[in-house]
């Protein structure tokens, strides 16, 4: 088996389970790490094919260098939404934020 196929495959699995979280959990915070998960699988996918694919350059790993930094700013910002709904509504379960309005 190829290191590619190796990491690939890590890859999926890393974004399978990051999908069943966000899929099946009902808790916001476990919501948030899920999401946090499968965008480090496709962070991965991107080195991979930087360094092993057709034609390896540097543009895999930069633009994931760039994927990592938005996703800093949206655990920032996911978090800090959190926080206020908290403050507001005394729960983090996802069920419950049906309706911002209220």
């Amino acid at each position: 088996m190829s290191m590619l196929a190796s990491y690939l495959t890590l890859a999926a699995v890393l974004f399978c389970i990051g999908l069943y979280g966000v899929l099946t959990k009902r808790n916001a915070v476990v919501v948030l790490l899920c999401i946090e998960l499968m965008l480090g699988a496709v962070n991965l996918n991107l080195i991979a094919f930087a360094k092993y694919g057709v034609v390896p350059s540097l543009a895999g790993q930069i633009f994931s260098l760039f994927a990592i930094t938005v996703a800093a700013a949206e655990a920032a910002v996911g978090i800090a939404v959190l926080i206020v709904l908290y403050r507001s509504r005394a729960t983090v379960n996802v069920d419950d934020y049906d309706r911002l309005g209220r």
